[in-house]
């Protein structure tokens, strides 16, 4: 599923010598340990490695969800770790989307309530919120379950909701820690090819997986291991056998 040609594209990202630490009692645990990396626009990126190699940590830095201590993080030709919180913030909700192993849909909310969230937040009207939730539900195939809460739903179905929401603001990056882990294979592989469509339209897609197929179907595969980069390999997508199968 390849999305735009990294080499005749621009530089989204750009991370040089970031540094994560944390202190946990006596020990000092380095998450990030000066790690160096760019990013064009329109990648499809699997980030992999053993449990406590840095990945979600990288994923909350590129996400502007964690600040790291030493280094500069370029963010389309902006140097975001100067940013104040409510900079940071501001950024966030309208270059980067991001997709959760449990869903993190609000409970109360309806399916298109979840959806128009980060629009209610951003200060959207109501028409144009409305108009743009139905076609977000068009788009994952979730026009029928508009008023369903999450607990009406099943997993493939919720996880459909939150990539409906987190591509509501046009996000130019998706950043997806484990996407498909809490679904069956029939139904990861369709939220992967729904994922996979957003990066054939140009958005950049940042996937944290310890899946070595989901792995094999990104354009460029960084493996992490004691907070380091040690690997960054481009690859020929693998591409998936073709399923029939729904939610």
């Amino acid at each position: 599923m390849a999305g735009n040609d990294a080499a005749t594209s621009a530089t989204q990202i750009e991370l040089a010598q970031i540094e994560r630490i944390f202190h946990l009692g006596d020990s000092v645990v380095r998450a990030l340990d000066r790690v160096d990396l760019r990013i064009a626009a329109g990648e499809y990126i699997a980030v992999m490695g053993p449990s406590g190699s840095g990945k979600s940590t990288l994923l909350n830095v590129l996400g502007l969800l964690d600040r790291p201590d030493a280094g500069h993080y370029r963010l389309e030709g902006r140097d975001v770790t100067t940013l104040s919180a409510n900079e940071q913030a501001a950024v966030r909700s309208r270059r980067i989307g991001f997709i959760f192993q449990s869903f993190h849909l609000v409970p109360r909310l309806t399916a298109a309530e979840n959806i128009a969230l980060p629009m209610v937040l951003a200060g959207i009207s109501g028409p144009q919120r409305q108009s743009r939730v139905r076609d977000a539900l068009a788009g994952v195939g979730l026009t029928d379950r508009a008023d369903h809460r999450p607990d009406q739903l099943s997993g493939g179905q919720r996880q459909r909701v939150a990539i409906a929401r987190a591509t509501i603001m046009q996000p130019a990056m998706l950043l997806a820690d484990e996407p498909t882990g809490n679904l069956d294979r029939h139904t990861g592989e369709e939220v992967l090819r729904l994922l996979e469509q957003l990066n054939a339209g140009g958005v950049t897609l940042i996937v944290v997986t310890h899946d070595a197929a989901l792995g094999a179907r990104a354009q460029r595969r960084l493996l992490m291991e004691d907070g380091a980069i040690r690997h960054d390999e481009r690859q020929q997508p693998a591409v998936p056998a073709s399923s029939n199968a729904h939610d």
